[in-house]
């Protein structure tokens, strides 16, 4: 395997650029907001990097075990990217995802090692999904349900990264439950972001929510959990005494996100659906930023 072929592929499948900002954002508010909601101070630095380390790694899994379940498919109607048009193997991709799951247990398991049967359970929901839990075609038949199978995971990953505060801190605030539906949202929100595509865009045989329900219908269900999303962040900050900060940038943030929507709904262009896609990861990188520290700020002030 050639280093030159993995730096493209990360470029391609998992970019570092896009991928390590938000998930460092992610993982820190994760812990910022569990011991905001109970009144506890943060932990040390070292809490906050085992976390991040973790979320990279977890996330780096997810995408190989997306390279394995979709290969047919990638290789009948995708055979442009890199393990179909032989930049990358297989074997290399699913071997690197091997190596690290030790060093995702070693990240949790030496700040709490507690953590780790946590950080199993978002490893069987994992394999569940790449099973398609054994009813690949009937759950295929349903993409909505298969939406939110999916985007489970998402509350699973944040119960683990929020374990990193509370589990060691004597247990979870209540509230923190807003939180975990919080992530589940913003999993929709960058799940159907990028499945929503002008008509030119459009591949035979490769499944979007604008073939689904039309470019117009798929770009306002976006901007549905998008706003859902604003609503659930704005009872943390009422919780957490953040409304100053949230709610301004919040507003801004969900508003230019329900202008690009009805754009593309207006007139679906390829420029149109570049911009929900952006529009998609920005919003939940603001999302998380004002719910981890907005408090923070708002404390400052």
């Amino acid at each position: 395997m050639k280093l030159g072929n993995l730096w493209i592929y990360q470029k391609e499948r998992f970019p570092l650029a896009r991928t390590v900002p938000l998930l460092a954002v992610f993982s820190a508010a994760s812990i910022s907001v569990s011991a905001q909601l109970a009144g506890r101070p943060l932990p040390s630095g070292w809490g906050f990097l085992a976390a991040f380390v973790t979320a990279l790694l977890i996330f780096f899994q997810m995408r190989v075990c997306d390279e394995f379940k979709d290969l047919d498919a990638d290789r009948r109607f995708r055979p442009d990217r890199p393990i179909p048009r032989g930049l990358i193997s297989l074997r290399a991709v699913m071997g690197l995802g091997v190596l690290s799951l030790p060093l995702t247990a070693l990240a949790a398991g030496a700040w709490h090692p507690p953590l780790l049967w946590l950080l199993g359970v978002v490893w069987v929901w994992l394999a569940l999904m790449t099973a398609e839990f054994g009813v690949p075609a009937w759950l295929g038949a349903r993409p909505v349900l298969y939406l939110v199978s999916h985007m489970a995971i998402m509350p699973l990953i944040d119960l683990l990264l929020t374990a990193f505060e509370w589990m060691p801190g004597g247990g979870p605030a209540a509230a923190l439950a807003l939180f975990l539906a919080l992530s589940f949202v913003n999993g929709c929100v960058l799940e159907i972001g990028r499945k929503i595509w002008a008509p030119q865009s459009e591949i035979a045989g490769v499944e979007s929510y604008s073939a689904l329900w039309g470019p117009g219908r798929a770009a306002w269900v976006w901007a549905v959990f998008v706003a859902l999303s604003f609503g659930i962040l704005m009872a943390l900050a009422v919780l957490t005494d953040a409304v100053a900060v949230a709610l301004p940038a919040g507003g801004a943030g969900a508003v230019a996100c329900a202008v690009a929507a009805w754009r593309h709904a207006r007139a679906p262009t390829i420029a149109t659906e570049k911009r929900l896609d952006l529009l998609a990861g920005l919003w939940v990188f603001l999302c998380y930023a004002l719910a981890g520290f907005a408090p923070i700020l708002t404390g400052m002030f």
